[in-house]
């Protein structure tokens, strides 16, 4: 059996796309059986993956890499175990290819149908996240695609255990082993050339910060969609209930902070800021506040927020807070400052909650709820790829559907145009 990665990024997407063929032809059965056979080989595999682990974990502490970061990285069994459920939620999904998604028949006798195909060969880059690895596996082997991978340096230890474990898995259940290949040259010139490889790669997903995504903006020739920030508000409106409010700003700010759909930002009206923003600072404990004028003097104890402080996704536990007067001003601050992730009003007036929905601008806009919730799993897709905040072919929770595009079939009888 080959290793991970073998060879140049050129020669290693040139196996990708021989590869791709057999994906895209083999049944449902046959996807199914390989996934629920690389969650057990994960499980049997926990000791090395997780030594790997380790050693990037060190390696990331001893250069002083922040917390969050280290927390992102780091595996433990509770996390192995939850990416092999990952790969088993995805074998239990409905497979999305040769899905009739629309039919028609025209008045000459041609049939018209839209079905749905796999893409061929998605290509992932993405940074010291190492569920990732088999995330992105599960999603593109079901939806009949091939993973091609490029970690960063800082997880090749626990990436490249991971796709070996998998690979194992996929050549013992009758699928090519390339149905997952991971790229172990982690140069920025590996990287550049990686989102270059036009012809072989179908779509590229980027999963990582802003260098990351600027990386791809200035050097991708291969078609992609952007996994953006997560810059996300929770907005109190005057009609709030205040301690549904405040459960739901610990949850979407505390619950997991380094991740996407973390809130950021806290705006709150006018009407109720007296009363709430003393509930939430209480309720936030450990939480860095900042905020405008109107927060401190009520709040005057928090940091004064500078203009970066609106648009800016910490991914730790730090807030920014501003007052408005209206839910109007809200909507253009959160439209203006937003990454057009996820967006979320806490109101008991339906008429509030149906202007926010209809005039902010994100993939994901929510009424009464955690912007946590914006996730694949929890949108029962199973284990996600990515959270796109584009609107050209994928728009929010990329799962299995969204690893697929449509081709149209036609049926005829011996027809020709006039």
């Amino acid at each position: 059996m080959d290793t991970p990665a073998t060879g140049t990024v050129r020669g290693l997407a040139l196996r990708a796309r021989a590869a791709a063929p057999a994906l895209a032809a083999a049944s449902t059965v046959a996807k199914d059986a390989a996934l629920r056979a690389a969650a057990d080989q994960l499980l049997r595999d926990a000791t090395e993956i997780l030594a790997a682990n380790q050693v990037d974990v060190d390696r990331a502490v001893a250069s002083g890499t922040p917390g969050q970061m280290v927390d992102r990285l780091r595996l433990d069994g509770n996390r192995l175990a939850a990416m092999a459920e990952g790969l088993r939620q995805v074998a239990d999904l409905t497979d999305p290819v040769g899905t009739v998604t629309a039919e028609w028949t025209r008045p000459n006798g041609l049939m018209m149908q839209k079905v749905r195909v796999p893409l061929g060969v998605v290509a992932i880059i993405y940074e010291n996240r190492p569920n990732v690895t088999s995330d992105a596996f599960g999603l593109c082997l079901k939806a009949g695609n091939v993973a091609f991978l490029r970690g960063s340096s800082g997880g090749l230890s626990s990436n490249t255990a991971i796709t070996r474990s998998i690979r194992r898995a996929v050549s013992e259940n009758g699928l090519p082993e390339d149905a997952v290949i991971l790229v172990d040259d982690v140069s920025r010139e590996a990287a550049v050339d990686f989102m270059r490889q036009r012809g072989l790669v179908d779509c590229l997903i980027p999963r990582g910060g802003p260098a990351l995504i600027s990386s791809i903006l200035e050097n991708a020739t291969v078609p992609y969609v952007i996994d953006g920030d997560g810059n996300c508000h929770i907005y109190v409106d005057a009609a709030a209930n205040l301690e549904m409010a405040t459960d739901i700003i610990v949850n979407a700010k505390m619950q997991r902070p380094s991740v996407c759909n973390a809130a950021e930002s806290l705006v709150v009206h006018e009407a109720v800021a007296g009363d709430f923003l003393p509930l939430a600072a209480a309720a936030l404990k450990g939480v860095e506040l900042v905020g405008d004028q109107r927060a401190r003097r009520i709040l005057p104890e928090v940091g004064a927020a500078v203009d970066d402080d609106w648009s800016t996704e910490y991914l730790d536990l730090k807030l920014s807070i501003r007052v408005v007067d209206d839910l109007g001003e809200a909507i253009a601050h959160i439209n203006e400052t937003g990454s057009g992730h996820s967006e979320a009003i806490v109101t008991e007036d339906r008429s509030a909650g149906e202007r926010f929905t209809r005039e902010v601008d994100a993939a994901a806009v929510l009424v009464n709820a955690s912007t946590r919730f914006v996730d694949g799993d929890e949108f029962g897709f199973g284990a996600e790829i990515g959270i796109s905040t584009q609107k050209l072919h994928a728009r929010g929770p990329m799962g299995l559907e969204q690893l697929t595009t449509e081709k149209y079939v036609i049926h005829g009888n011996g027809q020709v145009r006039a």
